[in-house]
């Protein structure tokens, strides 16, 4: 975890919608902090650094509040659905060497065998991690695979330290032809055989 991830935020007092509008306005995000058996804790956040550290799936906030240090992972971030405004978040109390539960992006890198095309099921992979070592994703390779290829969730190479909490035969991708061009292929076939039909008469008269 970088220093990038180090975060100043001021204890708030008042709540209610006409509170977090004003935050708002000033550039800060209202946030609760919560887990471990504490009370919740309400924040205010700057909202142009945060905005740009949750652009990361399973963030981590190095949270400095009132001079003490608190990490925290974003569970929940609520956005105006028009706008796209960030109205709130929620942050999880974790501890070093602590293990989390997050869901992980799935990249698919390389090119399956030529006139295939991937089709991706789930894009996801739930796992199991250490707090501070929560990869940003996990690469599943297509490099050449042909039809009725298939890739898993056991499939997937994780990184060291990290345990996979979805069912290993969870289908992550297949490789399949499109219909259209297996649609293509019949009739070139169709055509081929209606060609070939007159000349087998010919042959047999």
């Amino acid at each position: 975890m970088s220093d990038d991830n180090k975060v100043h935020a001021d204890l708030r007092t008042s709540f209610g919608k006409g509170f977090a509008r004003r935050l708002r306005a000033e550039g800060k995000i209202p946030a609760v902090i919560y887990g471990h058996g504490t009370e919740p804790v309400h924040v205010a956040l700057p909202g142009h650094q945060v905005s740009l550290i949750i652009r990361r799936a399973n963030a981590l906030l190095d949270l400095e509040i009132e001079g003490k240090g608190q990490l925290t992972l974003v569970k929940d971030v609520q956005k105006d659905p028009v706008r796209q405004i960030i109205e709130h978040i929620d942050l999880l109390v974790v501890k070093k060497g602590e293990k989390v539960h997050v869901e992980v992006p799935v990249i698919v890198t390389g090119e399956s065998f030529s006139g295939t095309i991937v089709t991706v099921d789930v894009a996801t992979v739930k796992l199991e991690v250490e707090a501070t070592h929560i990869p940003e994703h996990v690469e599943v390779s297509v490099e050449g695979l042909e039809e009725g290829a298939r890739i898993t969730a056991g499939d997937v190479t994780l990184p060291k330290g990290a345990a996979l909490l979805d069912d290993a035969d969870l289908l992550l991708l297949a490789v399949s032809v499109p219909a259209a061009e297996i649609a293509e292929g019949d009739e070139e076939d169709a055509a081929e055989a209606a060609a070939e039909a007159p000349a087998e008469e010919a042959a047999a008269e």
